[in-house]
């Protein structure tokens, strides 16, 4: 006599368990979202896409300690940014994220700050991974531009103005206060702590950019640090550019520190997300018409010229020896935390 036995098999996981709590909504558009193989896009006619992938790391990126709600923010935004720059209107984006272990607090608080940010702008997750193992994440974003608007790198021009937008160095300033217990000023604490763990990615004004008639336009994301960033703007539009140093807008946390550490935090320190981007001579009454009706500071702070390496300038036209060039991965990988 035989015994049948029946074996029934879970259709679920903790992995797709994970997803179901904290990352899946009701796609608002696209065909089809998480629960497949792959997303289903629509695409709007008449448009390009613009695509975008960014990895933070655990000890590179970020503390190990930041609060979740901040890290979840901050990790859409810097994705955003990028779009920003190609004055790219969001709409999709991924998410693959390792994990140390399944912590349901952790990841609520983080869901919290990944969605508060995508809702503003009408970003919707289509899909990503989880894995275990060091905490780090991947993202993916996915924008549209009309064809001929995209603010290239590759777009300036000699005599081109350098625009900044907002003020530099906050972030660089919050991250020595917490690395290296750097005392700010109390009143600064606070805006410097959330231009590092909260960025605003300036996607407005990349639009309005986008949107100057007749206009070349090149822009990128301070990330890196101005000098280093503006420095990918002149590669690859085989240009150099001169820049006053008077003229850069400081955040106000800067305003009491030596010129060396100003210039440190300001040139090189990254991590703003503001935008640096340059624009023809004949567009400065029409920028600075944005920056008013954005109540977004927008400054003038240099030009692009012949050559092939960023100078900066003193209020005599001299040039500075500029302290460190900016944030690079392998050459200084344990440098940005």
């Amino acid at each position: 006599m035989t015994t049948s036995t029946t074996s029934t098999i879970s259709t679920t996981s903790p992995e797709f368990d994970l997803i179901a709590r904290h990352f899946t909504r009701p796609a608002r558009r696209g065909v089809l979202g998480i629960g497949d193989d792959c997303a289903l896009l629509d695409v709007t006619p008449g448009k390009q896409l613009a695509v975008s992938t960014d990895t933070l790391v655990s000890g590179v990126h970020f503390f190990a300690d930041t609060d979740a709600h901040m890290l979840g923010h901050k990790a859409l935004a810097v994705n955003l940014s990028d779009l920003a720059a190609m004055g790219a209107s969001p709409r999709y984006c991924t998410l693959a994220i390792t994990l140390p272990q399944i912590d349901d607090v952790w990841l609520g608080d983080f869901a919290r700050g990944f969605f508060g940010l995508a809702d503003q702008y009408d970003v919707v997750l289509i899909g990503g991974d989880t894995t275990r193992g060091p905490l780090s994440m991947t993202l993916t974003v996915l924008g549209q531009v009309a064809p001929g608007r995209a603010l290239q790198r590759d777009h300036a021009h000699t005599g081109d103005d350098i625009w900044v937008s907002a003020a530099l160095g906050g972030a660089a300033m919050a991250l020595r206060h917490l690395r290296d217990g750097m005392v700010l000023p109390k009143q600064h604490v606070q805006t410097a702590l959330m231009r590092l763990h909260m960025p605003q990615p300036r996607i407005a004004l990349g639009l309005r950019l986008s949107g100057l008639a007749g206009a070349e336009i090149a822009a990128i994301d301070v990330s890196d640090g101005l000098i280093a960033d503006l420095g990918h703007i002149c590669a690859r539009s085989g240009l150099g550019a001169d820049v006053d140093w008077k003229k850069i807008p400081l955040h106000p946390a800067l305003l009491a520190e030596d010129e060396k550490t100003r210039m440190a935090c300001a040139l090189a320190g990254g991590d703003d997300y503001e935008l640096c981007f340059t624009a023809p001579p004949s567009r400065r009454a029409a920028i600075a018409a944005m920056a008013d009706d954005m109540a977004l500071p927008l400054t003038l702070i240099g030009a692009m010229k012949a050559g092939n390496v960023v100078v900066v300038r003193d209020a005599q036209g001299e040039a500075i020896k500029v302290p460190t060039a900016g944030f690079d991965h392998f050459a200084r990988a344990s440098a940005k935390k």
